[in-house]
């Protein structure tokens, strides 16, 4: 297998084409010269992510960034890069290679709600343990191929999660996956806004339990991040979830920032929010570094 990855923009017919590297510079202390590109990741479930990274061969310490869901099939076509450019950003520019992943039906291979491989199934019985469980799979396939490749620093990881994104870094907490020495959440959760209606969880009681069950083998610390005025997961729902997580054993420190533009839940997409979210996740990585 090549050392190096294929970076590659790939489309519909799934023909890979060279996609030019573009860098970018700050002026604060912490920065460093980044670029952008997309890479075709070679793992059982071939991957294609958005990556921002320091210019140079590494090795750099890693950060996974799990995007959310959305059953809008344009939306779908736009993840991860527009969602999380601004953010993986930030986190390259403090040494990191950020690596985003597109889950199945997102990006270029935007397809229908129904293939999704994290589909939770009908709000009668969902199953959200499996769903999280999915996602997290491909983020230790992701941090397994890339310590073989020699381009991260192998017990320096950290993977952060917005929204289902962040339910599937809840779950990869519970597998305590060797080198991963912290994981973010933003928003997590599973089953929010059903029929499109604010503040209307699909099983509540359901996403909470299996958020405890979760926390039973989940040692990994964590922060979990959540907005007052996110109609997804509301500050009673998310409560409910870190109490669920702790008291089941978990280790996850709760912040809950005011409300955020039109709906919170969104917060990390935007570049106004760094400010608010920065003097959280930046202790929290010195202190589990």
């Amino acid at each position: 297998m090549l050392r190096h990855f294929l970076r590659v923009f790939v489309v519909y017919t799934a023909v890979f084409l060279v996609l030019a590297v573009v860098a970018f510079a700050d002026d604060r202390p912490t920065s460093q010269t980044i670029q952008e590109e997309v890479w075709a990741i070679p793992v059982t479930l071939p991957t294609i992510a958005y990556v921002v990274r320091p210019v140079g061969n590494g090795p750099f310490p890693l950060v996974v960034m799990n995007h959310g869901v959305s059953l809008n099939q344009r939306e779908r076509g736009f993840f991860p890069l527009v969602e999380f450019r601004d953010a993986a950003m930030w986190f390259a520019r403090r040494g990191y290679m950020v690596v985003a992943p597109s889950g199945s039906g997102y990006g270029a291979a935007a397809l229908d709600e129904s293939v999704f491989y994290s589909k939770i199934g009908g709000c009668d019985n969902p199953n959200f343990r499996d769903a999280g469980l999915a996602v997290a799979l491909i983020d230790k396939w992701i941090i397994e191929y890339l310590t073989d490749q020699k381009l991260i620093v192998p017990d320096d990881v950290i993977v952060v999660g917005q929204s289902a994104g962040g339910w599937a870094a809840i779950a990869l907490a519970s597998q305590n996956v060797p080198g991963v020495r912290a994981i973010i959440t933003f928003a997590a959760g599973r089953g929010g806004r059903v029929g499109g209606k604010p503040n209307n969880n699909c099983a509540p009681d359901k996403l909470v339990a299996a958020t405890g069950e979760f926390g039973r083998t989940a040692r990994t610390p964590m922060l979990w991040i959540y907005i007052e005025n996110d109609t997804f997961f509301g500050p009673d729902l998310s409560k409910r979830m870190h109490q669920a997580y702790t008291e089941a054993g978990g280790k996850a420190e709760y912040n809950l920032l005011p409300p955020f533009g039109n709906d919170g839940h969104f917060l990390i997409g935007s570049p106004d929010s760094i400010p608010l979210w920065a003097p959280l996740v930046g202790p929290f990585l010195e202190k589990h570094r």
